[in-house]
């Protein structure tokens, strides 16, 4: 079994960072995914929609910005995905729980070049006794279907929340540029100042 896991928004110069955690079971559609990067917007909800759907088990972390701008992006991003990871097992079903019990061995597959700490899965009477294994691995996000669908995930939670963050701050456009460094970005905070999710510590 394979939980990849994956973030969006440490560029951003504004909001949180957030990542999810994915499992998918073996006859999902995986020509569908790619790095949601590479994805139209269009195709990005699509396949996000389907992973909701037909995932074994899957969950959102945060990590704010305020916590950002306390223990750096790198910091907050692996406490994203580790939040992500205990979201899912917290919401795992009893089916992939006895699914997972099943595996001979359980690895967690993140894009980047660390891990979060992220300690052999329990819930409850619940607890994991197979191999079980974190890895690393750069540009996992366009190898691993499972980082693949945690990208796709991340990406289109953080910025459904970064378009109500714009109605909320509608001078900084934020449905727009969903927080990252461009110009129109950059030009609204030289003339209004930073909005009340600015990332204090980034530099513009």
């Amino acid at each position: 079994m394979i939980c990849g896991i994956d973030e969006a928004g440490r560029g951003p110069l504004a909001g949180p960072v957030c990542a999810a955690a994915v499992v998918l079971p073996t006859d999902f559609p995986r020509d569908i995914l790619n790095d949601s990067k590479k994805l139209s917007e269009r195709k990005r909800e699509d396949a996000a929609a389907l992973i909701y759907g037909k995932a074994s088990a899957w969950g959102i972390g945060w990590a704010t910005h305020t916590e950002i701008d306390k223990v750096n992006i790198l910091q907050a991003s692996l406490l994203a995905m580790m939040r992500a990871f205990h979201a899912m097992m917290e919401e795992a079903d009893e089916f992939f729980l006895s699914e997972m019990l099943k595996a001979p061995s359980f690895e967690v597959i993140v894009d980047g070049t660390q891990c979060p700490v992220i300690p052999c899965p329990k819930r409850d009477a619940f607890s994991y006794d197979g191999a079980f294994s974190c890895r690393a691995l750069v540009k996992a996000d366009a190898q691993v279907p499972e980082v693949m669908a945690a990208s796709i995930l991340a990406k289109t939670t953080r910025d459904a929340l970064m378009r109500d963050f714009a109605v909320m701050y509608p001078d900084w456009g934020y449905e727009k540029h969903k927080g990252y460094p461009t110009k129109e970005h950059i030009a609204a905070l030289k003339k209004i100042g930073p909005s009340p999710i600015q990332r204090l510590t980034f530099h513009y």
